[in-house]
């Protein structure tokens, strides 16, 4: 563990929930049970966060700090969203354990005040099963109670059940695009994002456990990605000023594995997370400027 890791440790507290909700929902999953849709919201008020932990994961994903000093990042939500967007999974009869992160929509309607508390309401909004996979369509709206769907995140999940036959799309990054940021990732920087945000799922931090899973290593979470994405765009064309953008449409088309050094490319509204232009992208990033 890095120093940094060992610094974000004092955050691990209040991620506890996070950890407790995501196991009781792959717990009850095992199980089985008679989840409908029709009862499947969950809703919480959300003290004010700290922050200390605000200014760590700005800085860790490639943010200004001080272009946070009166707000919360919207792009932070999985830190209380994931927690209250994994009850509503529960009793869903499927092997939550192999979920994949298929991508997101963030809608930024208003700024979340910092050093008051908000409220997160979630829910699932539609499961598809074809039988070789289950798409899941979650969304969590947070907000204050004079404006509640202040930051709208639609989160889209897929479990794989079966093997597919049908030829996956292939995206790459085009040629005719500018650099926009540039990374170097360590091996613990899944753990330093666990710490931040809760989300610890091994894949991500023990080397073991993503070798079992068939990714020959730790991956980085996708919202991980999405965040230095936002982060690096922000700062390359708006100066640091996220409130001039209104949306974010990300796909995760594959996995990136850690250690790794990584670029931002954009072109007009989109972006990719990759390697070189013309390669596969690890996340491919569409936005709605205001």
């Amino acid at each position: 563990m890095t120093s940094t890791s060992l610094r974000h440790l004092r955050h691990l507290p209040r991620q506890l929930p996070v950890v407790a909700s995501f196991g009781r929902a792959v717990i009850t999953g095992m199980r089985g049970g008679g989840h409908t849709l029709a009862g499947a919201h969950a809703e919480k008020t959300i003290a004010p966060i700290d922050p200390r932990l605000i200014r760590d994961y700005v800085a860790h994903v490639g943010g200004d700090p001080a272009a946070y000093k009166t707000t919360v990042p919207p792009h932070l939500f999985p830190q209380w969203g994931l927690a209250l967007a994994a009850r509503t999974l529960t009793g869903l009869r499927y092997p939550l354990l192999r979920v994949l992160n298929a991508g997101c929509r963030l809608e930024i309607n208003a700024p979340l005040p910092s050093g008051q508390p908000l409220v997160a309401r979630a829910s699932l909004v539609a499961v598809d099963d074809d039988g070789q996979r289950a798409a899941l369509t979650q969304r969590v709206a947070t907000g204050t109670s004079e404006v509640p769907d202040s930051v709208v995140a639609t989160i889209r999940a897929v479990v794989p059940l079966a093997p597919s036959s049908k030829p996956r799309a292939r995206t790459e990054i085009p040629y005719d695009v500018r650099e926009l940021a540039r990374w170097q990732l360590g091996r613990d920087a899944g753990l330093a994002f666990a710490l931040l945000t809760g989300d610890f799922n091994p894949i991500h931090w023990v080397h073991r456990a993503g070798v079992a899973a068939g990714f020959g290593g730790p991956i980085l979470h996708g919202f991980a990605m999405l965040a230095r994405s936002i982060e690096g765009v922000v700062r390359a064309r708006f100066a640091g000023d996220i409130t001039r953008v209104r949306a974010w449409d990300v796909r995760f088309t594959r996995p990136l594995r850690l250690p790794a050094h990584v670029a931002l490319f954009g072109r007009g509204d989109e972006a990719w997370l990759g390697d070189a232009p013309g390669g596969a992208p690890y996340l491919a990033l569409a936005m709605e400027p205001v």
